[in-house]
């Protein structure tokens, strides 16, 4: 191996076409992605630039498989490696890959990490089927001192396979050649034999704690059962990201808090103590372009996903039948019997909601429930989708929520559009001049006849005013 690193005893420079034993799909499916990312500049910019590194005109990538380190006598061998080079400055990382239902272990990646500490390696980036919000949180705790300096990342083959997608979709590949190593990159890992798949099926624990809830049964937001189900739930969100970004050839991300993108562990309390006393699991999207965020809630006491955006009603229309029509037209091709409206009302008052059907027959039904004086102030839009049975099954639940959210989205999401103020109008005043000290001046000393002051003819100064465009008397006092 020509030019390798010095901490390197052996490797192979990651091939296209690999030549490795049947029995590893791993190191071959790794080997392609690893090329790809080297040979196809725009798709490798774009995947680093998810773990922080930015790749310019002089960054050269070096990417290695089947690597032994020289300095250490270990058996530990990790699948990969990726080099960057720029300059006088070198940035490493190891790479563990995991294809099919094998899942990344602590052990073993606190021991990668271990490998990388004594051998002045920057970070370790795993691949699995697991699923993270963020390339920077990681479907594994290890210990802090098993990270200390050394950063540690995780890309799912899912999140691989949806960049060259819309690296491709959106022709951002300046190089045919290059566009056609993206575009085998694409075929190759969507085939069923390369063992990259997206997340399917919630854990046992999930039949378990919807039938708890439909018992009445208190769940406890710090047991094993309310965190596997949440971490799924996790799982299955970052999944639907990736889904949509693929439907709709633009990235779809979870839309996280401050706190929660810099902690993923708060973030799962969070959301188990949110299931533990509401009894829902819930998430929003962001989807580039669209009205609002598009929030998501499975609730397991009703078996039921409801999604949602929520828009400000138009101020330039005085009446709540005004603001209302304004949102009906836009769902003019919606006919669907699972969407509602509810309209939100100033203060304290109560939200009333009616399906969308029925508010087209009939808009009172929704708004003449309140005083007149009082005008609706937003609008929810939602999609409610009954799964019965299927909500507590662990493939039906993923399916229900996989085939809903694309269902509102054709319904709703894309129909929407926010309400903007109308840009302020030129009103008789067109000039200038007729804005100028003088002007404002001869309006305030002679007002019009229609702000209730009359001046007839007889009564108009003969001279004009000291702000006149003539010498004034300060003016001649000067002389």
């Amino acid at each position: 191996m020509e030019n390798k690193p010095s901490f390197l005893r052996s490797g192979e420079r990651a091939r296209l076409f690999p030549v490795l034993a049947e029995t590893s799909k791993e190191g071959r499916t790794l080997s392609v992605v690893l090329s790809s990312i080297a040979y196809v500049e725009e798709f490798g910019a774009a995947l680093l630039a998810t773990i922080g590194q930015r790749k310019g005109a002089r960054t050269k990538i070096d990417v290695y498989t089947e690597i032994v380190f020289a300095k250490t006598d270990t058996k530990i061998r990790p699948d990969g490696l990726i080099v960057l080079t720029t300059g006088k400055r070198q940035w490493t990382a190891l790479v563990e890959a995991k294809v099919g239902n094998a899942d990344l272990q602590i052990p073993q990646i606190e021991a990668y990490l271990q490998l990388a500490r004594d051998n002045g390696i920057d970070a370790v980036v795993t691949l699995s089927n697991q699923f993270t919000a963020q390339p920077n949180h990681h479907p594994l705790s290890p210990s802090k001192g098993a990270m200390r300096k050394v950063e540690l990342y995780h890309w799912s083959w899912m999140f691989i396979l949806t960049q060259a997608t819309l690296q491709l979709s959106s022709n951002s590949i300046s190089d045919v050649d290059q566009s056609r190593i993206l575009a085998e990159l694409v075929r190759f890992l969507s085939h069923p034999s390369t063992g990259v798949k997206g997340f399917e099926r919630m854990p046992s624990a999930w039949t378990e704690v919807v039938a708890a809830v439909r018992g009445t049964a208190p769940l406890q937001k710090n047991s094993d059962s309310t965190f596997e189900v949440i971490e799924a739930w996790h799982q299955e969100v970052r999944d639907l990201c990736l889904i949509m970004s693929r439907l709709l050839q633009t990235q779809v991300e979870v839309k996280l808090l401050r706190s929660h993108r810099a902690d993923p562990k708060l973030r799962k309390e969070d959301d188990a103590a949110f299931l533990a006393s509401d009894k829902r699991v819930r998430c929003t999207l962001d989807i580039p372009d669209t009205a609002n965020s598009i929030m998501i809630e499975a609730d397991l006491l009703t078996r039921s996903i409801m999604m949602s955006m929520r828009l400000l009603a138009p101020s330039d229309r005085k009446s709540s039948g005004a603001r209302l029509n304004w949102l009906i037209k836009q769902l003019s091709k919606t006919n669907s019997p699972e969407v509602f409206i509810r309209a939100i009302w100033p203060g304290k008052a109560q939200a009333t909601q009616s399906s969308l059907l029925e508010v087209r027959e009939n808009p009172d039904k929704l708004i003449a429930v309140r005083d007149k004086k009082m005008v609706v102030t937003s609008f929810e839009v939602l999609f409610i989708r009954e799964l019965g049975g299927k909500f507590s099954g662990v493939r039906t639940f993923i399916e229900g929520v996989e085939n809903a959210v694309p269902d509102f989205y054709e319904n709703v999401g894309q129909h929407l559009k926010a309400w903007t103020p109308t840009a302020p109008q030129l009103k008789g005043k067109t000039e200038p001049s007729d804005v100028s000290p003088q002007a404002i001046y001869r309006e305030a000393e002679f007002p019009p006849l229609d702000v209730g002051v009359s001046i007839t003819d007889t009564e108009k100064p003969e001279t004009e005013p000291p702000y006149a465009d003539s010498e004034s008397e300060y003016d001649r006092s000067k002389k």
